[in-house]
């Protein structure tokens, strides 16, 4: 249903936007380090975990999954 690899670069992409490293992001969440290439290769990360990489990002899980084109989160 949702594919982790395009899941992935838009974490990427988010991030990159934002003037974060994925390595520095992963260290503050405590995420392991290879997440991100984990996702790029098929594994899906938690709900849990996907929620804390959009709250650091200050984006939505929805514009991660794909499932909307708006960035921003709805509060």
């Amino acid at each position: 249903m949702y594919d982790s690899f395009i899941i992935a670069l838009k974490i990427k992409e988010v991030a990159k936007s934002r003037n974060v490293t994925l390595k520095y992001m992963l260290e503050q969440l405590e995420l392991g380090s290879n997440t991100i290439s984990n996702m790029r290769h098929g594994m899906m990360v938690s709900a849990g975990t996907l929620a804390c990489i959009a709250d650091y990002l200050d984006c939505s899980v929805d514009y991660l999954l794909g499932r909307t084109d708006n960035i921003d989160v709805n509060r």
